[in-house]
């Protein structure tokens, strides 16, 4: 979090946003209850702001902390438009997981699901999760221009005549041409709100979340090779 924003943050309450942490173990998503949640802003790691526990479902309360003004996730400005936090969780017979970077935007609710490793040795390693910046602030490489109409010379390629909703989308961790990077199968669901939190901010009107997020389903579910 940049110096400014940061202080901001730290000293003006006029704007607020919303976190809640479900956490769940990775055998069966089994809610983790009596976990301690550690959250701190990201720009000072090793000054806690806020100490909770989670409940019988996992879940820790909806916590109010600092965000920038609205206005800044409404209109193009320069200044960062949410705020950013680590979030660190520990519990009996799991391994600690830190997140870093958690973004709380003014006047909406920001989930951040946390899922543990049961402990299988008596060493302890903490992992580490880093979410980078929102596409919309961040400044990341302009994507590889592709052609409107992709050719169909595949062989074993189809045209379905319904859509059909797929289990897993495949994610090329890399450019297309590179063969040697690996593959991740992730679920649609979770794919679609992947994408739609990093091109989205949760501000916006409603109709207009809509309208993003059915144009992100409509691309994804027409592509003829998966995006990297």
């Amino acid at each position: 979090m940049p110096e400014n924003i940061l202080r901001s943050a730290q000293t003006d309450n006029t704007y607020s946003g919303k976190l809640q942490i479900n956490v769940t173990s990775t055998l069966g998503l089994i809610p983790v209850q009596d976990a301690t949640v550690t959250i701190s802003y990201t720009g000072v790691p090793d000054v806690a702001i806020e100490k909770v526990s989670t409940d019988s479902s996992g879940q820790t309360e909806k916590i109010d902390l600092p965000a920038p003004p609205l206005a800044y996730s409404l209109n193009p400005v320069e200044e960062q438009p949410y705020s950013e936090y680590n979030i660190q969780v520990e519990a009996p017979g799991y391994e600690p997981v830190m997140v870093s970077g958690t973004e709380i935007l003014p006047d909406v609710t920001a989930v951040q699901p946390i899922r543990l490793t049961p402990l299988e040795t008596n060493e302890e390693e903490e992992e580490v999760i880093v979410i980078p910046d929102h596409t919309l602030y961040g400044e990341y490489p302009p994507k590889i221009p592709e052609d409107e109409i992709k050719p169909m010379d595949e062989s074993g390629e189809i045209v379905l005549s319904r859509v059909v909703i797929p289990e897993y989308i495949v994610v090329h961790d890399g450019p297309p041409d590179d063969y040697s990077a690996p593959n991740y199968y992730v679920r649609y669901r979770d794919y679609i709100k992947n994408v739609v939190s990093s091109e989205i901010y949760a501000t916006w009107p409603e109709s207009t979340i809509y309208a993003n997020t059915l144009a992100i389903m409509s691309f994804t579910l027409n592509r003829v090779y998966t995006e990297w």
